[in-house]
């Protein structure tokens, strides 16, 4: 039943009373079970739609979009709710629709090495099912055990082992979605090679849920590592930091899974005095080899080391020598959220080249100087070895006006290295005004042609990535 006191739109309450019949019992909320729940992960506020829809099956997302579609009622997706460019922040004419109950995994496919999951399915959830099957899943995100993969695939997330494995692309080899008038496009192809006409997937995979909410996804695993060799190291500048990446890759035969630089300031901030290693260098960098040779991978890890601190790259550094050590160290790099507890605080996700890093978060700061002189604080950390780098910045009392300036200074220069916008994170409503520092103009209007062909009235997750109007059509 409809809540009496919760004011709902024409458009709104006709798309209720069609879902309470046609979809199974708790797939409907309306008001305060919805408008109490966050908005998003280190949000302080909540759920502003009053209607959140959460089918517990592929064939329930198609019936909740084509009773959308029939009123032109737009939709905003909920999954893990991990994503920190405000994709699903949500208004009172919205209506949500959550992945939440789609949390089917079927067995793994050893023989072919296929996962096939839906979308509520948290990526953990995910790893340990493909563990347990003496496989793995390639990616990995400090919020595993929150995010759920039809996000994952939305954003074509990076993570922590892209410089071996690549982004979340890279891990799918066919998706299920559903798009704004409820047809149902069903690509779940299990083989690697597949060059049969348009590759479909790739229209949902990092599209952020604007033209088809992913339903499933199959999975590419890979065979799991049966070594993990994982240090941290000190480098007294950047040049070093670039040296001991192409020593590390060239001598470790291709096992380098991750290559995590911290700033000093970060490192100070993770550590609190306490780290491993005494905070009195510019630069830190976690590197991690995931091998299959037990008798020798540990032996190669220590001679790379060994070699490029012979080289003068390497200052200090430390070797795991259990597991507990080595989650000790990548719970450094997890603890992203220690940089909200200083004050309001935002943060961005930028990509470029690695030989640039330097002297852009030298921009970056100068930048920041002379907005604010020496009252601000910023936060440098990320997958580097990928060219990814993540900021956090630290101004004022964080108000939108005081946040746009902050942008300036951090994407403005990327303008002049080629760099991106958005690593992994997306573009959301956050990032959309910056865009055209990364896409041209010509592929802002292949962007928006997709969109107007797809969702023509403007109905998934609208005004994320790019403007269309509602009703342009595919021609407009």
């Amino acid at each position: 039943m409809i809540d009496s006191v919760t004011a709902l739109t024409v458009r709104q309450q006709a798309v209720v009373e069609a879902l309470q019949h046609e979809l199974s019992t708790g797939s409907v909320l309306v008001g305060e079970p919805v408008t109490s729940r966050p908005a998003g992960v280190w949000r302080s506020d909540t759920v502003q739609a009053p209607v959140l829809l959460r089918p517990d099956s592929p064939a329930g997302v198609a019936t909740a979009l084509r009773a959308c579609a029939a009123e032109g009622q737009p939709v905003v997706t909920h999954g893990g709710l991990t994503g920190l460019v405000a994709g699903a922040l949500t208004g009172p004419e919205d209506i949500v629709l959550s992945t939440e109950r789609l949390q089917q995994l079927t067995p793994v496919d050893v023989a072919n090495r296929t996962l096939l999951a839906e979308a509520g399915v948290t990526l953990q959830a995910a790893q340990v099912c493909a563990a347990e099957a003496g496989l793995m899943l390639a990616l990995d995100l400090g919020a595993r055990g929150s995010c759920t993969l039809g996000g994952v695939a939305a954003t074509n997330a990076g993570g922590h082992q892209v410089l071996r494995y690549g982004m979340a692309r890279e891990q799918i080899l066919g998706v299920e979605a559903v798009l704004a008038d409820g047809t149902v496009v069903s690509s779940l192809t299990g083989v690697l090679k597949n060059n049969a006409g348009y590759d479909l997937k790739q229209l949902f995979i990092g599209t952020e849920g604007t033209l088809g909410i992913i339903t499933r996804v199959m999975l590419r695993l890979r065979p799991r590592w049966k070594t993990q060799e994982t240090a941290l190291v000190a480098c007294r500048d950047f040049d070093s930091v670039i040296d001991l990446l192409n020593t590390l890759d060239g001598e470790l035969g291709g096992t380098l899974s991750a290559f995590e630089v911290f700033w000093q300031d970060f490192y100070r901030l993770v550590g609190r005095g306490g780290g491993p290693l005494a905070a009195d260098c510019p630069y830190y960098v976690l590197v991690e080899a995931l091998g299959s040779h037990p008798a020798t991978d540990a032996e190669r890890f220590a001679d790379a080391l060994a070699q490029a601190t012979a080289s003068g790259w390497v200052h200090d550094a430390v070797i795991c020598q259990s597991g507990r050590e080595r989650d000790a160290l990548w719970k450094l790099r997890d603890s992203v959220e220690l940089t909200l507890e200083q004050g309001p605080a935002a943060i961005f996700d930028v990509s470029l080249p690695i030989a640039d890093m330097e002297a852009y978060i030298a921009r970056v700061r100068t930048g920041l100087r002379s907005e604010w002189g020496s009252d601000f604080r910023l936060w440098v950390f990320g997958h580097a070895g990928d060219g990814n780098l993540h900021l956090v910045v630290g101004v004022g009392a964080g108000s939108p006006a005081e946040q746009r300036r902050a942008e300036a200074c951090v994407y403005a220069p990327l303008a002049t290295v080629g760099g991106s916008i958005s690593g992994e994170h997306g573009i959301g409503l956050e990032k959309k005004r910056w865009l055209p520092v990364s896409r041209d103009r010509a592929e802002l209007d292949t962007m928006r042609r997709l969109k107007r062909a797809l969702d023509p009235d403007n109905l998934l997750n609208p005004g994320r990535v790019v403007d269309v109007p509602a009703g342009a059509g595919p021609r407009a």
